[in-house]
């Protein structure tokens, strides 16, 4: 044991890939297609929801509890993922997450009865939650914390391209094979994504494996560590807020633009998840602007953003809609790049832990919001769920404010 201590006291220090090495690059690479096949079969029948609330005769907030059950799954799944991967690796454990999250994937469109889709949807989050909730932990262990902000903001816009490939696949293949044959076209992209992930991963160097308690302490302690932490809730209560507002808003304004005074074609209608173009830009520019101006500015300036956005949504200028709901989600994923990333950089003790708290509360807020959307939608329309969004949005302003430390720009 004494020889093992002085062997690893004497060894060179691990900083982390550098910008612009090709490891760097084959890192980012690997997560970007860990997202894909990820994200891409979590919301793909999010833009076929009136589809299926037609086939299955079911009203808005229940066709939405098909994406709510994947994320409650997920938020299940987060803690014990992030405890897997501290026993047997982080990419390991990725992989395992995304080739069986694929497999159920391929056979839950052909679930025969609406409670056994939203049984298999559960379960594909369940095995979905492995990759968000050991990525942030993974980059932060193999990159140089110089680029840790930068590196993590090119990981959510690599999500952002993810579940729009799934949205845009998913409704057009279902005008012409149904709702069930677009959302498996997906999963068969989602395969394909998964394969590449395994292909690209570079050996994990950071990473040491925990058996037992270790020098953080056990599960239960690092999990109370961060819960205790005043900066850690503040972030934690940013993913609960602003995603349940953005779910509930790419959920209903479908049903929206599909009903008065609009009637868009649902076909039309599955274009504006290319607003989330405007995600995937905003998420690695709010990285590289928190270098520049810290991370509590850009992440305040991001969610004021997402309240103009959501504001806009409400004129009945079809243009305007779509205008407003480009900015509200540059605005979301702005923050949400900010949120995720300082979470795992910041923890006090275990940083997969962390990242993990901060997806079970993203996720409970995306199963929670999301569906009660629905229910505002239901009862008193657009104007109702638009309201509930922006509330949300300026609470998690106001917890940021109070609540989290500013913190130094760092040169980039």
């Amino acid at each position: 044991m004494a020889r093992v201590s002085i062997e690893q006291s004497t060894a060179p220090q691990w900083v982390g890939h550098s910008r612009g090495s090709s490891e760097y690059g084959r890192l980012l690479a690997a997560l970007f297609c860990a997202g894909v096949a990820t994200f891409a079969q979590l919301y793909s029948p999010q833009a076929v929801l009136p589809l299926i609330a037609g086939s299955l005769h079911i009203g808005a907030a229940d066709a939405a509890l098909t994406i709510s059950a994947s994320t409650v799954g997920l938020a299940v799944g987060v803690i014990p993922w992030s405890t897997l991967a501290d026993r047997i690796g982080r990419v390991k454990a990725m992989t395992i997450s995304v080739g069986v999250a694929t497999t159920v994937g391929l056979l839950v469109p052909f679930a025969p009865t609406y409670e056994s889709l939203l049984a298999g949807r559960f379960l594909e989050g369940l095995f979905v939650g492995g990759v968000p909730a050991i990525a942030v932990a993974y980059l932060t262990e193999e990159i140089d914390p110089v680029h840790a902000a930068r590196a993590a903001g090119t990981f959510v816009a690599g999500t952002t391209i993810g579940g729009l490939l799934g949205r845009l696949v998913a409704s057009p293949v279902a005008e012409l094979a149904g709702w069930r044959g677009g959302v498996f076209t997906v999963g068969v992209l989602c395969g394909c994504a998964a394969l590449a992930f395994v292909k690209l991963a570079p050996t994990p160097r950071g990473f040491v494996p925990r058996r037992g308690a270790g020098p953080e302490g056990t599960l239960a302690h690092r999990l109370a560590t961060n819960l205790r932490s005043r900066r850690q809730l503040a972030l934690f209560a940013q993913g609960f807020l602003l995603m349940g507002g953005f779910v509930a808003l790419y959920n209903f304004l479908g049903f929206r633009l599909t009903g008065a005074p609009f009637f868009l074609p649902s076909f039309l209608v599955s274009l504006v998840f290319l607003a989330y173009l405007a995600g995937t830009w905003a998420s690695s520019r709010a990285g590289a602007e928190a270098s520049r101006f810290g991370r509590k500015r850009v992440l305040l300036v991001s969610i004021a953003i997402m309240v103009a956005g959501v504001a806009i949504t409400l004129s009945d200028n079809v243009v305007v809609v779509l205008y407003g709901l480009v900015v509200a989600t540059a605005g979301f994923f702005g923050a949400h790049s900010i949120a995720s990333g300082w979470t795992g950089q910041a923890a006090p003790v275990g940083k997969a832990q962390a990242s993990s708290l901060y997806n079970l509360f993203y996720y409970a807020g995306s199963s929670v919001i999301g569906w009660l959307g629905g229910v505002a939608f239901d009862r008193y329309g657009w104007p109702a769920v638009a309201t509930t969004i922006l509330g949300l949005a300026l609470v998690a302003a106001a917890v940021a404010a109070l609540a989290l430390p500013k913190d130094q720009p760092r040169s980039a």
